[in-house]
């Protein structure tokens, strides 16, 4: 799922493309799509682009008469630019939004459409769509601290539950305790004045690098492969590969469509972490630190 530093480049290359620009139509591949009625999408055809604003892991778009098209992509939804009125073609365009120098187009791959498309009126509708979490970037110690503390949580759930902290997901919450190196099961209530301070200076660097990163891609060219794993992480989705700071592997914990990846040495104390599945298979047997893990795999 695109995560604040790629809506942040999206809405970066959004911003010189249609800013002072009419929608000239909107073109729904998917009647699933849509998720509201009023006011009427059509209601937002002729009107201009004012502004952009990012809700949560949300891009909202602006136009006169306090109208918003706000564009969730989920898992799977992508934007890309094409050029004046371009055809939707396949099964995994969903709509386009046609602009006098080329159309916005979501698509969405599988087969579970999960993006979804509301059309809000003024700052209420919007409020009506945000989850509600702190923007790190206008938070200090104090109030980061209250937010994830609220409930006594893990880490990695406080960081990626948008009601407590917006924009973060999988892939960067594992960057952020890796470079706070701290363990993502650690609870909220357990962490130490030092620690909280390393976790929210980990938390504004580590977003604020790849919000820096993506924008400047962006300006090269719009922003068509957006992905949570990117060959500049630390630990996201480099299971198996040297860590950057240690150079032991990379652990990781899977679980449903995710997993976290961590680094055993800088994050746990040399402990690695139970793994649902492969917990049920070995049992007792499931090593607890990495010289054990070497060893199992030895046998």
């Amino acid at each position: 799922m695109p995560e604040l530093p790629d809506i942040a480049a999206y809405i970066s290359a959004l911003e010189a493309r249609i800013v002072a620009q009419p929608i000239e139509r909107v073109r729904l591949a998917s009647p699933f799509l849509l998720r509201t009625t009023q006011p009427p999408v059509r209601n937002v055809e002729g009107r201009v682009v004012r502004e952009l604003r990012r809700i949560g892991k949300r891009i909202a778009i602006g136009v006169e008469g306090e109208l918003w098209l706000v564009l969730h992509l989920m898992i799977a939804g992508r934007l890309h630019w094409r050029p004046p009125e371009a055809k939707l073609a396949g099964r995994q365009s969903l709509a386009a939004f046609d602009f006098p120098s080329g159309s916005l187009v979501l698509t969405e791959a599988g087969t579970k459409h999960r993006a979804s498309l509301y059309v809000l009126l003024g700052e209420e509708g919007l409020r009506s769509v945000d989850p509600g979490g702190i923007d790190i970037f206008t938070s200090d110690l104090r109030s980061f601290r209250a937010a994830l503390n609220a409930e006594n949580r893990t880490l990695k759930r406080a960081l990626t539950d948008p009601r407590i902290v917006s924009g973060i997901g999988n892939a960067y919450s594992d960057e952020i305790l890796h470079a706070a190196q701290l363990s993502p099961i650690t609870l909220t209530h357990k962490l130490e004045p030092h620690e909280w301070e390393r976790l929210f200076a980990a938390t504004r660097e580590t977003l604020e690098l790849w919000i820096t990163r993506l924008r400047a891609e962006a300006e090269v060219g719009f922003p068509e492969k957006v992905t949570a794993f990117r060959k500049d992480m630390a630990v996201h989705g480099r299971y198996g590969q040297p860590c950057s700071r240690c150079g032991e592997k990379i652990q990781r914990i899977r679980y449903a469509d995710n997993e976290t990846n961590y680094c055993a040495r800088c994050q746990t104390g040399g402990k690695v972490l139970a793994d649902r599945s492969l917990s049920r298979l070995l049992g007792k047997d499931w090593p607890r630190t990495l010289e054990e893990l070497e060893a199992l795999k030895k046998r």
